[in-house]
């Protein structure tokens, strides 16, 4: 979707899945699975999170991707103000956990996490 590529049946499917199996309070689960693997839920991630709101928005699935983008800013400044810190993943089913899993501890101050929350405020102050 994030290309163009989806037909509106394909995106129609994928907005319903990712609406009912991924979003989270505070954005999207990566997998559905908790294997305590990086790319496993709880996490979520800041690149990806752009690729699905941009692509839904690009099929019409505005709400949806809104409302992803509404709770992963949630999600960054929770931690924010619990930390200071802006951090490489978060914990996106529970906002104030820190994310876990992998071969290393979680990365802080992570250019995508910064680029993305700057991206995704331009675009709330574009619309209010």
């Amino acid at each position: 979707m994030f290309v163009e590529l989806a037909s509106e049946q394909q995106a129609e499917y994928v907005a319903g899945v990712l609406a009912a199996q991924f979003l989270q309070q505070g954005g999207l689960v990566t997998t559905c699975s908790n294997s305590e693997q990086q790319w496993d839920a709880p996490n979520g991630w800041a690149p990806l999170h752009w690729f699905v709101v941009n692509g839904l928005s690009k099929y019409q699935h505005q709400d949806l991707a809104n409302t992803i983008l509404k709770r992963w800013q949630n999600t960054v400044e929770i931690y924010f103000k619990q930390t200071g810190k802006l951090m490489e993943k978060y914990n996106v089913c529970e906002q104030r956990s820190k994310a876990s899993g992998g071969e290393y501890d979680v990365q802080e101050g992570f250019g995508w996490t910064n680029g993305v929350y700057q991206a995704f405020a331009k675009i709330m102050s574009s619309v209010n």
